[in-house]
């Protein structure tokens, strides 16, 4: 009973950041068909991005396979297109195909480097696009390289989320116009979006762009940073306003004389170097008890098993178990329409007879394309 219940939205199969855009659509309660290769009948893809999605395997190099395809976008709401420039066209499934078939549809793509540009036909990963943005040059200790971010910036944040916030609202508006159109997605946007307080701050004097672990978000600064216990573990402070640095210096029990002038910059790097012999004096489970759920903002630096267990992430039940694999909940949450995982990935073309049916096509037909091979 999600928000999107009621459209449907087809996802050409791909990796990244599109897969994770139609998992969000999906546990939103849209009805989002994974469109797989022929030849992969009983796979199963990701485990956690293919949740809630059906499957159905089409053969694309087939004229029957392409017509098939085009009759499901008839009755499709969305289109994700995770392909790079000129696939889809060549396919014969490009804007134009798509869209005289139906006017109102979304038809996204989702590209590292954009549909035009230099760049656009060229290979790249989350590492390349976030390294053009600045994103990358700012990650990292001071004289060191620079160190990826996972592909949280390019991949994820710059790239899914950017895609599912233009396709809600292409929707919007295809609600009143009545017409869809075409979203160029481009993870290299995306990450230059992200980066855009620190734009600010470099504009009003805030912020040295030349410089890694030298600024106030980046571990230059002292009162923004990770610390090692005594036990081997970590823990991490983000005290930036003046009331919660009080606060650190009250609860840690540091030399106030010592802790002073918290913003002189001139400091940050003798402060750190006294923060982490003071935080190895005690464990991560000693300090959680000092300080954990105080204002100085502080909590403790978890794996991605820990953090399944952690009190607060249990208490809010951030994590569910679909399929015995323990993944994140679906975000946001909605208090009248709530997001859920329907089920668990299907395999491969497990929905294809059902799904075309429900989208008109007759038994004999699907008979006469599985025998083609058009479908599978």
């Amino acid at each position: 009973m999600g928000p999107l219940k009621g459209y449907t939205m087809i996802e050409m199969a791909g990796i990244g950041p599109a897969p994770m855009a139609g998992m969000i659509f999906a546990d939103m309660g849209a009805e989002v068909i994974r469109i797989e290769r022929t030849g992969m009948l009983g796979r199963k893809p990701d485990a956690v991005s293919s949740r809630g999605k059906k499957s159905v395997a089409i053969n694309l190099k087939s004229p029957e396979g392409v017509e098939t395809l085009l009759r499901m976008i008839e009755k499709a709401d969305v289109l994700i297109d995770p392909f790079r420039p000129g696939v889809c066209e060549k396919l014969g499934i490009g804007p134009e195909q798509c869209m005289a078939r139906n006017p109102k549809l979304v038809y996204s793509r989702m590209t590292g480097w954009g549909q035009e540009g230099p760049l656009s036909q060229a290979a790249g990963h989350d590492i390349n696009y976030i390294a053009i943005t600045g994103a990358l040059y700012a990650m990292g200790n001071r004289n060191e390289k620079p160190l990826p971010p996972l592909n949280l910036v390019g991949d994820m944040g710059g790239g899914g989320m950017l895609l599912v916030s233009g396709v809600l609202a292409a929707l919007l508006e295809a609600a009143n116009s009545g017409k869809g159109q075409v979203i160029d997605a481009a993870m290299v946007d995306g990450a230059a979006q992200l980066m855009w307080m620190f734009h600010g701050f470099e504009a009003s004097g805030g912020w040295d762009a030349t410089q890694r672990q030298s600024n106030l978000l980046d571990g230059g600064a002292h009162f923004y940073n990770t610390y090692e216990c005594a036990d081997g573990e970590y823990i991490s402070l983000g005290s930036i306003e003046p009331q919660f640095y009080a606060l650190l210096v009250k609860l840690a029990e540091l030399p106030a004389d010592e802790f002073g002038s918290q913003m002189d910059h001139s400091q940050w790097g003798v402060k750190e170097e006294k923060l982490t012999a003071i935080f190895k004096q005690k464990t991560q489970a000693q300090w959680c008890e000092i300080m954990d759920g105080t204002d100085v903002c502080f909590a403790p630096v978890l794996t991605l098993t820990d953090a399944t267990k952690y009190e607060a992430n249990v208490a809010r039940k951030t994590y569910i178990e679909v399929d015995g694999i323990t993944q994140p909940a679906p975000a946001p949450r909605f208090s009248r329409t709530p997001s859920e995982v329907a089920h668990g990935g299907h395999t491969v073309g497990a929905d294809t007879r059902q799904i075309l049916k429900s989208m008109g096509i007759a038994e004999k037909e699907i008979e006469v394309l599985t025998e083609s091979g058009a479908i599978e």
